[in-house]
């Protein structure tokens, strides 16, 4: 008997939970992910400047944000959580994440993006 390619479709179910094989996670699995506190953050960029792949700053905020979870190595995340001056980068359960995410109020956030320019004359 060969393969049934119809059957196996049909057969499909469709799954949306969270089980940290995402492709994100390079397909393999992890316990634990990287958050940043957003409403902590000074905007120093240390983070970005050690883990390249991993974090941004929002250029609209001017606030660090996480933007994958397998960019760095374990150990360069780690140099990047231990540079942050206000300890606002977080190991959490990768479970957390999605939440944590939602927990956060942006349209509160004051901007520490770029200065706003002055008129010198």
């Amino acid at each position: 008997m060969g393969f049934n390619l119809t059957k196996t479709i049909d057969n499909f179910e469709e799954n949306n939970d969270i089980t940290g094989f995402e492709p994100v996670l390079g397909g393999t699995l992890c316990e634990k992910a990287v958050w940043v506190d957003e409403s902590a953050c000074i905007g120093c960029r240390y983070c970005a400047h050690v883990a390249t792949n991993t974090f941004i700053v929002d250029p609209e905020y001017g606030r660090s944000r996480a933007i994958r979870q397998d960019g760095d190595s374990l150990e360069i995340l780690q140099e990047a959580i231990d540079t942050c001056p206000v300890d606002c980068i977080h190991w959490v359960k990768f479970e957390e994440l999605e939440n944590l995410e939602n927990s956060l109020d942006r349209d509160m956030f004051q901007s520490l993006g770029k200065l706003p320019r002055i008129n010198k004359h």
